[in-house]
């Protein structure tokens, strides 16, 4: 038994991707009794994958940065999976949130996707977490983008897998973009390979300083950086994300919109301060200055879209372009401060976000509310889901003692540090502007008159264990917003690593 646990223990990294993704292929190829079990057995793999990741985050804290090998074969001629603390919250981030929504989609999905279509989903969103999780553990650029294709191949059929006609629009026209997101960053991979020889991430930081100024090395950050651009749905290439988060089934916008594009911007990350070292962006190319113009657009434009939405979840939706705009904007301006709260409002926003897309899935099924106008009363009739989207809205806003308000205030301190002072009434006007859309919201909910059929409590139209997650988001947002030091810490201690400190 000894034994087993200690090769349980060496492994965890490879079983972070294969517990999921095996989950993933049992669902739709077992026999039919267990095939309409495939709620439960999503909820088992992605709890396991959530032990896992905790397990891998309690180790990689305690006695640093974690390799895993392939085959016994050293890097960089083998494939090695890396992690450090940056990775190893990410993947904590990721399973926890795919916890949440497994819990959430097994009592809520079969109200927004057919009886038939269910096991496929949750073989998607299996599908869907294994890639995430890939991308974020691999220390092999090649092997980012096969993940990355794993996730959005399963992304695009989550999408795709509601009711509704829309839902198969959003999902192709996702398709199209996410397939000329790939193109560029496999062809900028390949630059890379072809100026350096290597593929391995560690050794590509290594040998690219002495070839920074090459065409083909430039040409490859450029088509690098577009790729994950439309990725992670950064303005103007943000075209896809409103009418997926939209016209998805509310428990693949809570998924998504939590861990999809955060992984994206994760890798981006990567990309510009592993990959290439931060001296590549500061004296060889303008992209922090061209990144923290597009992130400013990004927050304003986004966050007066939201205002215009009379949906609930297109509402969201932009809110989400905007937000991504913070979480871009703290890495464009690379200091210290600046970066450790873009990694704090990528916690942040991940878990608010999923809160959000589930409260509103959750008004969807106890009132049929999907417009703004429809929930006069929301508060009384639903005082739970709306407290926890109150609560979920704070923090997006951006109020004390809330984890929002910590991340942006550090987003805020690094810029001035940085001399960026600028940016600062972009960061406020965005936050206001936030306000102004969630208390378009939270307004009628609560001090508006209920319709004339719906005075008692509405939250018994929606299954009981779909309002368990919700809650639970909101309360560990809030939690983290008061004993913010320790998040503090952690994100400080990765923006160092980040940074070469």
């Amino acid at each position: 038994m000894t034994d087993f646990l200690a090769a349980l223990r060496e492994h965890i990294p490879a079983l972070l991707v294969i517990v999921p993704l095996l989950a993933a292929v049992i669902i739709p190829f077992s026999p039919a009794p267990l095939r309409r079990r495939g709620a439960a057995v999503s909820l088992l793999a992605n709890a396991a994958a959530l032990a896992l990741a905790s397990a891998l985050a309690w180790e990689v804290f305690r006695l640093g940065r974690v390799s895993y090998r392939f085959g016994g074969w050293a890097p960089p001629w083998g494939i090695e999976y890396a992690v450090d603390p940056l990775a190893a919250v990410m993947l904590l981030l990721v399973a926890f949130v795919a916890f949440a929504a497994s819990v959430y989609s097994g009592a809520a999905a079969s109200g927004e996707i057919t009886a038939e279509k269910l096991p496929y989903y949750q073989s998607a969103s299996l599908l869907f977490v294994s890639g995430l999780s890939g991308m974020v553990i691999t220390g092999d650029i090649f092997n980012l983008y096969v993940f990355i294709e794993i996730a959005s191949l399963a992304g695009y059929a989550l999408v795709a897998s509601g009711r509704r006609r829309d839902a198969l629009v959003a999902g192709f026209n996702y398709l199209i973009l996410g397939t000329i997101a790939a193109t560029f960053i496999l062809l900028g991979i390949g630059y890379l390979y072809m100026a350096s020889g290597t593929l391995n991430i560690a050794d590509l930081r290594e040998r690219l300083p002495h070839i920074y100024h090459t065409k083909t090395v430039l040409t490859a950050f450029a088509f690098l950086i577009v790729g994950f651009s439309i990725k992670t749905a950064l303005f103007p290439l943000h075209i896809w994300l409103p009418d997926a988060y939209t016209y998805a089934p509310s428990p693949v916008s809570a998924l998504m919109a939590a861990t999809g594009t955060k992984v994206g911007i994760y890798a981006m990350i990567r990309v510009i301060f592993t990959v290439f070292k931060p001296e590549f962006n500061a004296s060889v190319v303008p992209m922090k200055a061209i990144l923290i113009v597009l992130s400013s657009a990004a927050i304003i434009y986004g966050a007066a879209m939201a205002i215009a939405q009379k949906d609930i979840k297109r509402m969201l939706a932009y809110s989400s372009v905007s937000q991504i705009g913070y979480i871009i904007l703290g890495a464009a301006v690379a200091s210290q401060h600046s970066l450790t709260g873009s990694l704090l409002h990528m916690i942040n926003h991940a878990l608010m976000k999923a809160c959000l897309f589930m409260c509103a899935g959750l008004m969807l099924m106890s009132t049929g509310a999907e417009k703004v106008a429809d929930l006069r009363g929301a508060g009384r009739r639903m005082p739970l889901t709306m407290a926890a989207f109150t609560a979920a809205a704070l923090s997006m806003t951006g109020i004390p003692p809330t984890l929002g308000f910590v991340s942006k205030w550090h987003i805020g301190l690094g810029a001035v540090e940085a001399g960026y002072w600028a940016v600062v009434p972009v960061i406020l006007g965005g936050s206001l502007l936030t306000g102004i859309y969630f208390w378009r919201v939270i307004e009628p909910a609560y001090f508006g008159a209920p319709p004339q059929s719906g005075h008692k409590n509405a939250e018994g139209g929606a299954p009981r264990w779909a309002l368990a997650p919700a809650l639970a988001l909101a309360a560990l947002g809030t939690l983290l917003g008061l004993a913010a030091h320790t998040p503090a810490v952690g994100a400080a201690r990765a923006a160092a690593e980040l940074l070469g400190r």
